[in-house]
């Protein structure tokens, strides 16, 4: 599984995307052929406490979309495509005039113990995390990451979903900033409440841990809390 991540950022940190605007998003997201999922992701209404709010208040807006292959992917960030359109603000206001930046990965999902929201749950939260990098051997830090870290995340309270992203080559024709961080991160609670309560766990403590034994790389890492409201691709 591909995925690709278009990231809406504003140095000054004043602006918010308006809820009509995310639902036209959404109307269009939902067109982009051989798309199986789409994430977007919104920063929440209110802070909760997690280990790294130093890191700030995030994007304005962020999505995450879901391609079976790279070929599809590929071909829907070509010129004049939907992509290409929201690379620009796609004409919406929140979106015009953005610092705007994509980069396409390869998915590596992993084992949840429960990956079902219960029933009432209406907007998930997912935590949002980034390795600029780079690690000084690529290698040695994705062996020791993946077989690792995930273990791990695996045991905090109530997570939903844990997916990391490695890097991979690609080819586009969007008009935003290619990026190249060496890896993304996504784990998924069932609201903003549950994320707070599981970072707030011992789990955090085995977790730094491990991190303290990473292959030495640059750079530090990047966690922002958001809203998650998922896409299904029209028919």
């Amino acid at each position: 599984m591909i995925s690709l991540f278009m990231t809406f950022s504003d140095p000054a940190g004043e602006r918010r995307i308006h809820p009509d605007e995310v639902d036209a998003v959404a109307e269009l997201v939902g067109s982009i052929p051989d798309m199986t999922e789409g994430l977007l992701f919104t920063p929440l209404e209110q802070s909760v406490d997690h280990p790294y709010k130093a890191d700030g208040s995030g994007p304005v807006f962020a999505l995450q979309l879901r391609f079976p292959d790279l070929f599809a992917c590929e071909a829907a960030m070509d010129r004049g495509g939907i992509l290409a359109g929201l690379a620009t603000g796609g004409g919406l206001a929140s979106l015009t005039g953005l610092d705007v930046t994509h980069q396409v990965m390869l998915t590596r999902a992993f084992a949840v113990d429960v990956a079902e929201h219960p029933a009432g749950t209406t907007t998930p939260c997912s935590y949002l995390v980034h390795y600029p990098g780079p690690a000084e051997d690529m290698n040695a830090w994705n062996l020791h990451y993946l077989e690792h870290h995930p273990s791990i995340m695996r045991t905090f309270p109530d997570v939903r979903q844990i997916e990391i992203y490695t890097r991979i080559d690609w080819i586009d024709r969007l008009p935003s900033q290619r990026v190249e961080h060496m890896q993304r991160n996504k784990l998924v609670f069932d609201s903003p409440q549950a994320l707070a309560h599981a970072l707030g766990s011992d789990v955090i403590k085995r977790m730094r841990a491990d991190f303290v034994q990473f292959p030495p790389f640059a750079g530090r890492n990047k966690h922002f809390p958001m809203l998650t409201r998922v896409v299904r691709p029209k028919r």
